[in-house]
């Protein structure tokens, strides 16, 4: 029996429907195709489109109204009542009608399996009450506590990927089944166990920024965009580690360790190896799925590089689509907030539910009627057909595993229908990615800011100044790079990133000559290698931030064992300002045309 032939008889009988002859009913009456959906394959209005019982989403309540009409068609009185069921347009109202409604529940066809499950197979299983928000929530608790702090068999140094795990994480898990059982599935994230960076403030968990000497930070509020969260149903289930204050790739943390110490995140695939930074932590755990979803923040790279050493999908938004308030800042005129997940699919869920205009944030009033209504609904499998994707020969690099895997993903592109092109880099291109990071002349200054909005009273590392003379931080960052940039003036800031600063006009020149390019070359987007295996590429990673152009990073391939190294590569979008959903629509189609995420053998169920 097909899984639609189960699902018409498991909700018939649910509902108490006896469709004549259903076990036996003609391959062709069960498998007519659905009508196609109008936006994505899921969500809005694939789901909500055919509601008859007025509550946005299609439940059994609507198979029930279908009900008593099975058997009519269109020569029968009262057909008027009817033809709206009739959904395969045959004149009549049968069993394959019930069987196009019924697939219109998200729900699931039998045992959830928590590793790799996406968004959707957890709202599948939590809707057809195969698990709960709490049952979900505590085996992600239980895959952290059994596997982040150990060493793995075939491993040689723990994870170390998570600072802190919420208290009061099942309690909110236990609303998310309460709000379930009364209103159903208010949302996609609704009972979603996600994972924070430990830079985004939280309620109920401190905010440390990796940092020990900022282990008491308890803020009194939760950051914007996790407002957005818990707003959309998700349970926060974990703070990850990240390289202390955002600084470097390493992912080094100090929070809650011995005075002079420090923990090092690895990758689960290889666990010799860092995983990137500085969102290293959020990498490390949505790779070894010790939560649903994940969030880091990106300034010159820590999006993405985590998301490809860790075979992740990663967006860094447009500066300016969600909300930096609230969120421990390393250099404002680049940070940006983003999803760190598994899919492409979870990614644009997790995104819908983190933007928006917000005082607390200036940049973010740019965005105003640039937002779509969910960025779902770019989710296309032939997304790249028709369209003409450029890249630049020298963004490839000379690694010979990342120039195979490159080689495949243009063909990959190609196949489904994409013309992939070699452009010349336009005029400016070298000034865009050779202009440096604001961390250096800008996190004094919105370090600072921060600090007097926010940190908690309690903690007497008041400044970057007492930071680098705290004993409890990384070994070896006191002067550098903490008392160098503690010694950074508000003139040297000014100059760099003032209204004329001299950065400030080379990111809005940046933007404007990469928007031209690409309006020119009448592209799409253009791609390039997020970076090599367990490396960066040259200057790769800057010309997202350098611009403030959207980009979205996809696995697309691992290193041959005959090769250095075994190791996962990104190819990364980079789109026009608040083009994220276009992105992630070539992205997605990207996804499926390869599926090139593998997941990592040392880290699967437990038991």
């Amino acid at each position: 029996m097909t899984p639609l032939a189960r699902r018409v008889l498991a909700v018939s009988a649910s509902i108490g429907v006896v469709v004549a002859g259903a076990v036996v009913a003609p391959t062709a009456a069960l498998a007519a195709p659905a009508p196609a959906p109008s936006a994505a394959p899921f969500l809005a209005p694939y789901y909500t489109e055919l509601d008859v019982t007025g509550d946005a989403q299609v439940t059994t309540a609507d198979l029930a109204a279908l009900a008593p009409h099975l058997g009519m068609t269109s020569s029968d009185a009262g057909w008027a009542d009817a033809a709206g069921f009739d959904l395969d347009d045959d004149g009549a109202v049968t069993a394959s009608d019930l069987a196009l409604l019924s697939e219109r529940i998200i729900y699931d066809d039998g045992p959830f399996q928590i590793v790799e499950a996406d968004a959707v197979a957890m709202q599948a299983a939590m809707n057809a009450g195969v698990i709960t928000s709490v049952s979900l929530t505590q085996q992600y608790l239980d895959r952290i506590a059994a596997y982040d702090k150990v060493v793995r068999p075939t491993g040689v140094r723990p994870l170390n990927s998570i600072i802190t795990t919420s208290k009061v994480a099942l309690a909110a898990a236990a609303a998310a089944d309460a709000i379930r059982a009364e209103k159903g599935m208010t949302g996609m994230l609704l009972g979603i166990p996600v994972a924070l960076k430990d830079n985004y403030n939280t309620a109920d968990m401190p905010t440390t920024a990796g940092c020990g000497c900022w282990s008491g930070n308890q803020t009194s509020s939760d950051a914007t965009m996790v407002t957005g969260l818990r707003a959309d149903g998700a349970v926060i289930v974990a703070k990850a580690s990240m390289d202390e204050f955002a600084i470097n790739l390493s992912s080094q943390w100090s929070a809650f360790q011995p005075d002079g110490t420090a923990l090092t995140v690895s990758s689960p695939y290889d666990t010799t190896q860092t995983s990137g930074g500085s969102s290293g932590g959020t990498g490390a755990a949505i790779a070894a799925n010790l939560a649903g979803i994940g969030f880091g923040t990106d300034t010159g790279g820590s999006i993405r590089i985590p998301s490809t050493y860790n075979q992740l999908v990663g967006v860094r938004p447009t500066v300016g689509l969600a909300s930096r308030d609230g969120i421990v800042p390393l250099a404002l005129s680049q940070d940006t907030g983003g999803p760190i997940a598994r899919s492409v699919q979870d990614a644009a869920i997790a995104l819908d539910a983190v933007v928006g205009e917000d005082a607390g944030d200036p940049a973010t009033a740019r965005q105003a009627g640039k937002v779509p209504e969910t960025y779902t609904s770019y989710l296309d499998g032939e997304s790249l057909k028709g369209k003409k994707i450029g890249y630049i020969a020298s963004m490839l690099g000379t690694n010979p595993t990342t120039q195979r895997l490159f080689a495949q993903a243009k063909a990959a592109m190609e196949a489904r229908g994409a013309t992939v092109v070699a452009v010349t880099a336009p005029d400016g291109f070298s000034a865009i990615v050779g202009e440096g990071s604001g961390s250096g002349p800008e996190f004094n200054h919105d370090l600072q800011n921060y600090i007097t909005a926010y940190l908690d009273p309690t903690v007497s590392a008041r400044s970057l100044l007492a930071i680098s003379q705290s004993p409890n931080i990384v070994p070896g960052r006191a002067s550098n790079p903490y008392g160098q940039r503690a010694a950074v003036t508000e003139s040297t800031y000014q100059a760099w990133a003032g209204p004329q600063g001299s950065h400030t006009l080379q990111l809005a020149k940046g933007k404007q000559i990469m928007t031209a390019f690409m309006d020119d070359q009448k592209l799409d987007a253009v791609v390039y290698p997020t970076g090599n295996p367990y490396g960066t590429i040259g200057t790769n990673m800057r010309l997202s931030p350098n611009t403030g152009l959207p980009a979205v990073t996809v696995p697309m391939g691992q290193g041959l064992s005959t090769e250095a190294s075994t190791g996962g590569v990104n190819l990364e979008f980079l789109g026009r300002d608040f083009a994220e959903g276009p992105l992630l629509g070539l992205a997605y189609g990207f996804e499926q045309a390869t599926h090139a995420r593998t997941t990592p053998a040392a880290y699967g169920p437990l038991g």
